[in-house]
């Protein structure tokens, strides 16, 4: 009986590859690599990209805070290319300190012309260009021992004896620690030199880009008329603050965990006034200017300076109550509140029943062109102000069905049985 022999089906020839090709057998392949390489960039509104380019502008160093591979490295390659920077990337985490610090070099007498510190080749390319995005990756991982060597590195530029020039901007990025690769907290003084910024995925974007088409890292337009008044506007904001609360001038976190991020220090406070006035003259929204200003001093101090910066903005309420038929309330609801509070404080500081009729007529253009709960507090307190000779002015009756409007329905439903 003879064996049965096992078929294995033909399979077809491969295409012959030709001769002398400069492709090589790869050569398909790299084809289909470049077609997938092949995306283009389109101008899309991103808070959390315009402010890595503002800060950047601002020549700050910025620490990217965000999980493994939600885009962080490919943030800074595209935002490299739009700014037209060569982009040099260190990981922080296989360097030792000299490799920050400076190698020693001896010379031919080291008594008398002293032992040089020889910066590694990447700096030595930086200064060489004049400009450039020097990315410190992996910043978390990075032992105690780095992290000191980084010290002057982030804040002086300086790499032994070498100082980068100005044209080079620097931007890490880092993972928490309870997703990092054997994670180190950043120590408070490297934490401090720093704008942290939390870097999150947006969906869309993922989506959009993998089609093809990945958001524009445009530099900010500054406007050069806007440059005095932001600066004022910048410092006045600061300083306001802190003479109000000496207290957050140095308030380094209890918490060893805190004090790897944002918190103020006169440093801070001095990279936060430079973003305040940037992001003024380059007309950013306010949600930009929240998230430089609380990567830098932290939540609690980058919200009271946002509410000083509101307050700065506010209408005069002279202005308003000498107009108060064609005065500019503000939009947003929060603002709007706090004009016509100042409103009736100006009343009250100098009460006059012309002044008192003015602020009737504002607080009833308030309710017919934005939310009447708005003026329910102000309208009360106005009232109580009212002199026995002073009549009740006519605009009241345009404001009173808009505030017993706004009173019934913030109130109570009684129980069925009580109605």
């Amino acid at each position: 009986m003879r064996a049965s022999a096992t078929l294995v089906p033909a399979l077809p020839d491969a295409p012959p590859v030709p001769s002398g090709s400069a492709a090589g057998p790869l050569g398909v392949a790299a084809d289909l690599l470049a077609l997938l390489g092949d995306t283009r960039t389109e101008p899309r509104a991103d808070d959390q990209l315009e402010a890595l380019t503002l800060a950047v502008a601002a020549d700050l160093p910025v620490l990217l805070w965000g999980e493994p591979g939600i885009g962080k490295t490919a943030a800074l390659t595209r935002l490299a290319e739009e700014l037209d920077l060569p982009l040099t990337t260190v990981i922080a985490s296989v360097h030792e300190p000299t490799d920050f610090s400076g190698l020693p070099v001896l010379g031919d007498d080291p008594a008398v012309r002293g032992v040089a510190m020889a910066p590694p080749d990447w700096a030595v390319r930086l200064v060489r260009e004049g400009r450039g995005l020097l990315f410190l990756d992996e910043l978390s991982t990075a032992p105690p021992a780095v992290q000191a060597a980084l010290l002057r590195l982030v804040l002086e530029r300086r790499l032994g004896a070498l100082t980068l020039p100005p044209g080079v901007r620097i931007v890490a990025a880092a993972n928490p620690r309870a997703s990092a690769a054997d994670g180190w907290e950043l120590s408070a003084p490297l934490a401090n030199r720093f704008v942290h910024l939390r870097w999150t995925h947006d969906h869309e974007v993922v989506v959009r880009g993998l089609g093809g088409t990945w958001p524009r890292a445009t530099l900010p337009a500054l406007d050069p008329a806007l440059l005095p008044g932001a600066v004022d506007r910048a410092r006045r904001a600061v300083c306001g603050l802190l003479t109000a609360r000496p207290g957050l001038v140095h308030r380094l976190p209890g918490e060893e965990t805190r004090r790897g991020g944002p918190w103020p220090s006169p440093r801070s406070w001095d990279m936060t006034l430079r973003l305040v006035a940037f992001a003024t003259a380059a007309g950013s929204s306010r949600d930009v200017l929240s998230l430089l200003v609380r990567g830098t001093v932290g939540d609690g101090p980058g919200f009271e300076l946002l509410a000083g910066l509101d307050r700065l903005d506010l209408p005069d309420p002279e202005d308003l109550l000498a107009d108060p038929a064609g005065a500019e309330l503000p939009e947003r609801g929060d603002r709007r509140q706090a004009a016509l509070d100042a409103v009736v404080d100006a009343v009250r500081d100098r009460p006059a029943r012309a002044r008192w009729d003015a602020a009737w007529t504002l607080l009833a253009r308030a309710a017919e062109t934005g939310p009447p709960d708005l003026v329910v507090v102000p309208a009360t307190t106005l009232a109580a102000l009212r002199r026995d000779d002073w009549e009740v002015p006519a605009a009241i009756e345009r404001l009173a069905g808009a505030v017993d409007l706004s009173r019934r329905a913030v109130r109570p439903t009684a129980p069925e049985g009580r109605r």
